[in-house]
């Protein structure tokens, strides 16, 4: 079976927690300053980064979902927004709980057939794929995340 609302619970998990690692992102960002999201540790992109990196491909999909064609850009994917104080850091974090929110309900709400249409062109596969993919991809910038928090926590 592959129910969307199965779907839905994975990307909840990854960004509040209840998954089978144990980790997630809110937890992660829990006490880290605008400071330390924007500081740069070479040759790594910095949290604040791999945060929104790990979001841009859910904004493209949010805009699949809501009936708009797909279009991103990988270019364009580490493109952060400046954040230059603790309320920009606290907006950006709020936005994107939002922006998840929204996008897991929508992933609930999808008719489970649709799992098997293609997103865009062929080569993108179809709403399985990328939604599974969007997944795996925040587990796996989580971890750099949690490396960085590491690091950071460790030099302070």
């Amino acid at each position: 079976m592959h129910n969307p609302t199965i779907i839905s619970e994975h990307i909840r998990q990854v960004y509040f927690g209840g998954n089978w690692t144990a980790v997630n992102l809110k937890d992660t960002l829990d006490g880290i300053s605008w400071e330390m999201a924007t500081k740069k540790v070479e040759p790594l992109h910095t949290i604040a980064e791999l945060v929104y990196h790990m979001n841009y491909f859910v904004t493209v999909m949010l805009r699949v979902l809501n009936g708009k064609p797909l279009q991103g850009n990988d270019a364009v994917s580490f493109d952060c927004p400046p954040i230059n104080s603790q309320a920009d850091w606290e907006g950006f974090q709020k936005s994107i709980i939002k922006e998840i929110e929204t996008f897991a309900d929508l992933v609930t709400s999808l008719p489970e057939e649709q799992l098997w249409e293609l997103v865009g062109d062929k080569k993108y596969g179809n709403y399985y794929r990328n939604l599974h993919g969007i997944i795996e991809h925040c587990h796996y910038h989580l971890g750099q995340i949690v490396l960085l928090r590491k690091l950071l926590f460790s030099t302070t």
